[in-house]
C-alpha cells in the first residue's frame, strides 16, 4: 500500500493525489488529529467485522454503532493506553453472538486493533436494543 500527506501549513496535512479526501491537523477544531483517526480505524475494523461475521450468520442486525472511549498517557508518547469499545446493536440478535462476533474481531481479523501494543487495555461492552 502507498498513500501520502501533503504538508499545507503548520500542523495541516491533506491525503495525496491518490487517496479520499482527508484534512488532517494536530488539533484544530473541525479536523481529525492522528489519535481521532486511530481511535475511528478501530471502530471501522471491528464494526466491519462484526457486520459481517453477523450477516454471515443470518442474525437478524437492524443497526450497529460503535462507540470508542481511550485513555492516554500522560507522557510523551501520548498513545492509548486504555480503549473500550461499545457496541450498540439494534434488532434480535443473541449477546453471545455479538460476543463472539467482537472476540473473532479483536483476536483474529481486525489488523488495526491487532497493529497495536500488545500492553493495550482493549475492553468491549455490548448494548442490545430489540427493534
Amino acid at each position: 500500500m502507498l498513500l501520502s500527506l501533503v504538508w499545507d501549513s503548520e500542523l495541516d496535512f491533506h491525503a495525496g493525489p491518490d487517496s479520499p479526501e482527508l484534512k488532517l491537523a494536530s488539533s484544530r477544531e473541525g479536523m481529525y488529529s492522528p489519535m481521532t483517526l486511530l481511535a475511528q480505524a478501530i471502530m471501522g475494523c471491528m464494526g466491519m467485522d462484526v457486520v459481517h461475521i453477523l450477516q454471515k450468520g443470518r442474525h437478524d442486525l437492524k443497526t450497529l454503532t460503535v462507540s470508542f472511549a481511550g485513555e492516554r498517557a500522560t507522557e510523551q508518547p501520548k498513545r492509548y493506553t486504555k480503549v473500550h469499545l461499545t457496541f450498540h446493536i439494534g434488532g434480535n440478535v443473541p449477546k453471545e453472538a455479538v460476543e463472539r462476533a467482537i472476540a473473532l474481531s479483536h483476536e483474529k481479523y481486525c489488523s488495526v486493533s491487532n497493529t497495536l501494543r500488545q500492553d493495550l487495555v482493549f475492553t468491549t461492552s455490548i448494548e442490545i436494543s430489540a427493534p
